[in-house]
């Protein structure tokens, strides 16, 4: 298999002239405890088409359970055929398993050569798409030389601990800083693995088309560039970010990314191929009338206070998204791409930073939180995973 360099990609990028900071109904099921925190003050085309059924512009949220504690600076979330959630830890270079039902942590092992610091550690996790027959787990991690992606075998059959095979790096060059990391990957309805890359600071990197940095990449498991690209030999999708850090599909298969704002407008963008999301010369709404042209708007925008988002989840019709500053989670309830109404927020300071949300096969939801990060206060029993029933 090729493995693929930082100077591979750049070199071909340039060939072909292509084109913020961390800052269901079901109840829950044995062994989950109710008592909440102390409060704490490719894909398809995106098109516009509406859904057949929008959800209510009024949703809700209630905390059924409280899954797992103890967690140290969790930040990717992966889930398991059967439900079960692998969770990476950015500061330990630790992946653990915790049991749906229950919340039994088990160790799987380190991954090698995890250089945290400031925002940089080992980040995004995904399962490979046919993880029944690979046994393929992915990691997007930060080394000390650059960010990359890699993949190792689980084999649960091995001792706690020592789980996990060499890794086998796929991809890297993608460039790291002590701020905007990106970091998130996910497996898209294509099979193809995406993920979201910040600026690391250095904000020109966004709008070059040969740099990796504030861009969203599109690889096969391999890590090479996915057919349909917008570039044949190159792994960039779309471009323009601060950093993203935030994944999902929702049930048209249009991809969705939630991306940290500078000092004004965090953003919700529905991801087009090839598309220019504007940073920096443009941030929020109103980016198609500014100087130049050519940039897409944002679905929704946030002040930074009030949101600083990382992971969003696709549930219930709505865009769920996991905001580390505004400590609260949104919901964005949506006719196809347009919102049904203003967006929802709820669980305001109660349980503190909330880094990811993933949605769990029955219409749940689990909902990470982020204190133990450096930039949060803890409190016994962080960092956490909530069971969330929502509408």
């Amino acid at each position: 298999m090729q493995r693929r360099s930082q100077t591979a990609v750049l070199a071909a990028a340039s060939l072909l002239l292509a084109a913020g900071c961390s800052s269901g109904v079901a109840q829950p099921q044995g062994g989950v405890s109710s008592a909440p925190a102390k409060n704490r003050g490719a894909a398809a085309s995106p098109g516009a088409t509406p859904s057949s059924t929008a959800p209510p512009a009024k949703g809700s949220v209630k905390v059924t359970g409280t899954l797992a504690t103890g967690l140290k600076s969790p930040w990717g979330v992966a889930v398991l055929p059967g439900g079960d959630l692998l969770v990476a830890s950015r500061d330990t270079g630790k992946i653990v398993r915790v049991a749906a039902h229950g919340g039994k942590i088990t160790e799987l092992g380190s991954v090698p050569g995890v250089e945290p610091g400031g925002e940089g550690g080992l980040l995004g996790i995904a399962v490979s798409s046919t993880f029944g027959a690979d046994h393929q787990v992915y990691a997007y991690f930060t080394t000390a030389s650059d960010n990359r992606i890699a993949r190792m075998i689980y084999d649960e059959k091995r001792l706690q601990g020592n789980q996990l095979g060499a890794p086998d790096t796929i991809f890297k060059g993608i460039p790291k800083g002590q701020i905007h990391n990106g970091g998130r990957i996910a497996f898209g309805p294509d099979k193809m693995l995406y993920a979201g890359t910040g600026e690391t600071g250095d904000t020109g990197l966004a709008q070059d088309k040969r740099s990796l940095g504030g861009k969203i990449l599109r690889m096969t498991p391999d890590g090479e560039p996915a057919h349909g690209n917008p570039e044949a030999d190159s792994v960039v999708y779309d471009y323009g970010h601060r950093n993203v850090q935030g994944l999902a599909w929702d049930a048209d298969k249009r991809l969705w990314a939630s991306e940290f704002g500078q000092n004004t407008w965090d953003e919700l963008n529905v991801i087009e191929p090839g598309k220019n999301y504007g940073w920096p010369k443009v941030e929020g709404k109103a980016k198609s009338r500014a100087a130049g042209a050519g940039f897409m708007d944002p679905v929704e925008v946030w002040r930074t206070a009030d949101a600083s988002p990382s992971g969003i989840a696709y549930a219930k019709g709505s865009i769920w998204m996991a905001s580390l500053r505004g400590e609260r989670l949104w919901r964005i309830a949506l006719n196809g791409t347009k919102p049904v109404a203003a967006p929802q927020a709820f669980l305001k300071g109660t349980y503190g930073r909330l880094r990811t949300v993933v949605a769990a096969d029955d219409g749940a939801l689990w909902l990470v939180t982020s204190n133990t990060d450096g930039r949060g206060t803890p409190h016994k029993g962080d960092d956490r995973i909530l069971r969330l029933q929502v509408s």
